[in-house]
C-alpha cells in the first residue's frame, strides 16, 4: 500500500468518498486539509511532515499549488466540479494499482508525466 493525501475541506463529506474510491483498503492513510500547510495564501501538501518514505507516497490533486513542494510525487487531475460523468480516478485506478507494487514511485511519475 502507498499514502494518499489530500487538502479536501469537509472530511465528513470526503471521508466517503475515499471508502468508495479505495475499496480494498490500499491507502495507509487519509490525510485531509487539517493536514495541509497554509503557505502564501494556499493549502500545501508537505509530505516532509508525515516522516514516512516519500518514495512510496503521492499526491492526487487538480491544483498544482496543493502540491508546490513536492512536485515529483504528484499526480495532476483535471477539476470535477459540477461534472456528474467525470471518471477520471476511476480511469487512474489501474495506474494507481501499477504504483503500489513499486518501492520508488518516482520513476514510475515521471515516466507518466513524459508521456502525457
Amino acid at each position: 500500500p502507498f499514502e494518499g493525501q489530500g487538502c479536501v475541506p469537509l472530511f465528513p463529506y470526503a471521508d466517503p468518498v475515499a471508502d468508495l474510491l479505495d475499496k480494498w483498503g490500499a491507502f495507509r492513510a487519509r490525510l485531509f486539509r487539517e493536514s495541509c500547510v497554509f503557505h502564501r495564501g494556499n493549502y500545501v501538501k508537505d509530505l516532509s511532515r508525515l516522516g514516512r518514505d516519500l518514495r512510496r507516497i503521492i499526491i492526487v490533486d487538480n491544483s498544482p499549488a496543493s502540491y508546490i513542494f513536492h512536485p515529483d510525487n504528484a499526480v495532476p487531475v483535471a477539476s470535477w466540479f459540477d461534472n456528474m460523468a467525470d471518471t477520471e480516478l476511476l480511469d487512474l485506478l489501474p495506474f494507481f494499482e501499477r504504483l503500489s507494487k513499486v518501492e520508488d514511485v518516482y520513476a514510475v511519475l515521471k515516466k507518466q508525466r513524459t508521456n502525457s
